[in-house]
């Protein structure tokens, strides 16, 4: 089995599904639940590059790609991922939305031609994400340490779970020649799109943090907790960074 090359970087996408240009506590203190912090912020710095030098020149070459056609990939992979979110909904009792996440999913398969647009939308039917670690923290499921690995970014033990079982669920993953291999394409579609259409945000944030791990790591939780919520918190000043965090 061969990995295609792009999906190395496009994992680090997880890092910045969260950041914001604030400045945070950066003391390791017991407060922060950050027991291997000297590892993560080697993990950080290894990420970043990766960025600087394979992701952001994808990034800045994918939108090259005429925007008609990046905005039908993205409908396209939005809709077969629907089941993800539809799955969560239903396992948190959330019965009005999951009616809206199933009524988009015909919609957009029939009339939006197998997804690749979104007349759900223009009908009133907006879309939302939901994956398991929100679903764990809706049943009050703690995150865990904070833990930031190479090429996932971070990655809290509720929140690591809830991926695994969410890559289950994840009709992406059944693509291809095994599991592995749809998971690659799932995130490299996903990766490659969020970090185009945020270049210009993610430089903002990474210039006005006076310690840009400590940014990532303080909203990373502020952005869990509002998704756990499904936005109602007191978190009114989150950047919006669009599907960064849906890989």
């Amino acid at each position: 089995m061969m990995i295609k090359p792009i999906f190395l970087p496009v994992f680090l996408l997880l890092t910045l599904g969260a950041c914001a240009g604030s400045q945070t506590n950066t003391t390791g203190l017991a407060s922060d639940n950050d027991p291997y912090e000297g590892f993560n912020r080697q993990m950080f710095a290894f990420n970043m590059s990766l960025d600087r030098n394979v992701l952001k020149p994808v990034a800045r070459g994918y939108l090259s790609v005429p925007v008609p056609v990046r905005n039908s990939v993205r409908n396209l992979r939005n809709n077969l991922i629907s089941p993800v979110t539809l799955s969560n909904d239903a396992i948190q009792g959330s019965w009005s939305r999951a009616g809206i996440t199933a009524s988009r999913l015909v919609i957009n398969s029939t009339i939006g031609i197998l997804g690749l647009f979104d007349p759900a939308t223009a009908l009133g039917l907006p879309r939302h994400t939901e994956d398991f670690g929100q679903t764990l923290g809706v049943y009050g499921v703690s995150e865990g340490v904070y833990i930031y690995l190479p090429l996932l970014g971070p990655a809290p033990p509720r929140d690591m779970g809830g991926l695994i079982i969410d890559t289950a669920f994840n009709p992406i993953t059944y693509m291809g020649d095994n599991r592995l291999e749809g998971s690659v394409l799932s995130f490299s579609v996903g990766g490659v799109d969020a970090r185009a259409n945020s270049l210009g945000v993610i430089d903002e944030i990474e210039r006005s943090s006076v310690d840009f791990y400590a940014s990532v790591r303080s909203l990373y939780r502020q952005n869990r907790k509002s998704e756990i919520a499904n936005g109602d918190t007191d978190l009114d000043d989150l950047p919006d960074l669009g599907d960064l965090d849906e890989f």
